[in-house]
C-alpha cells in the first residue's frame, strides 16, 4: 500500500507497502497497494487495501489445506514439495517530503543573515 497526507505544516508524509512471493525464481503471487493521498482514497483503493489486510496464501504442491480461526494479516506459505527455494519479500516504503519546510528554514535564515549584516546591525 502507498498513501500520504500533509500536516497543516506542509510536511507530507506517504507510505506504501508491497509483499512478493518467489518459488524457484518464479513470482508466484503479488500484492501492493498504492494511496497517494489517503484524504482523497477512492473506494477502489479502499478496496485494495482491504484486500491487503486479508492476507496472502501461497499453495505449493498437492495436498494443502488451510482453515485460518482468525484474520490473516501476512503471509502464509504451505508447501509439500521437497527442495523448493521459496523466497518472500515484504517492502515498506515510507517517506518524508520536507522540501518546503527546509525552504522556508532557509528563507528564514538568509532573512536574519541580512538583517545582522546590515549598516546599523547591533
Amino acid at each position: 500500500m502507498r498513501g500520504g497526507f500533509q500536516l497543516p505544516s506542509g510536511l507530507v508524509l506517504s507510505f506504501g507497502i508491497e509483499r512478493l512471493v518467489y518459488v524457484n525464481g518464479t513470482l508466484v503471487a503479488q500484492a501492493s497497494v498504492q494511496i497517494p493521498d489517503v484524504s482523497a482514497m477512492t473506494p477502489e483503493q479502499a478496496q485494495d487495501l482491504a484486500e491487503m489486510k486479508q492476507g496472502m496464501l501461497v499453495q505449493i504442491g498437492g495436498g494443502n489445506t488451510f482453515a485460518p480461526s482468525g484474520a490473516v494479516d501476512g503471509v502464509v506459505i504451505q508447501n509439500t514439495l521437497d527442495g523448493q527455494d521459496i523466497l518472500t519479500l515484504t517492502t515498506l516504503d515510507v517517506g518524508v517530503g520536507t522540501l518546503g519546510m527546509f525552504q522556508h528554514l532557509n528563507a528564514n535564515a538568509a532573512l536574519q543573515d541580512a538583517l545582522n549584516r546590515a549598516p546599523g546591525s547591533p
